[in-house]
């Protein structure tokens, strides 16, 4: 799995013109998945999620933890972040889980961080156009694959 975490002050997901959901401050994360990823993928991912330290302290330092400010978060499938561009200049997406497998990985992934945070979480539409709006706080963006927990 690969997340790219945005800090935010806001964000939404709008899909045909209807907001589907949207939070103030928290994340925005962007999660590609792979075939070969696991229940353990999941799970790291999402403690690791939470429990990132990317939230000022009184003292402007990033300090706090997405759970430790109890903030919200969106979650948003993008199978783009396998994009593979070593050849020509047409994106291969082949890393990318097939919809059989990555609908039910996401859903797992969506549900283990609802239990870790302990509070539900907005997501987009699986493979729609969703029109995704944020504005990325500091800016702080961070990127995390499961392929390289070491």
């Amino acid at each position: 799995m690969r997340a790219v975490i945005q800090r935010v002050s806001r964000a939404s997901v709008t899909v045909d013109e209807k907001l589907i959901t949207s939070i103030d401050n928290g994340i925005l994360l962007l999660l590609g998945i792979e075939s070969t990823d696991t229940l353990q993928d999941i799970e790291w991912l999402s403690r690791k999620v939470i429990n990132l330290r990317i939230f000022n302290d009184e003292d402007g330092v990033m300090n706090h933890s997405l759970q430790g400010i109890q903030g919200d978060a969106i979650v948003v499938s993008q199978f783009t972040l396998h994009a593979t561009t070593k050849k020509g200049n047409r994106p291969s997406y082949i890393k990318a889980a097939k919809p059989d497998i990555a609908i039910p990985l996401y859903e797992q992934f969506v549900a283990q961080m609802e239990k870790d945070l302990g509070k539900k979480i907005g997501t987009g539409f699986f493979g729609a156009d969703m029109k995704v709006d944020l504005l990325n706080d500091g800016p702080v963006t961070i990127i995390i694959d499961t392929k390289n927990k070491g």
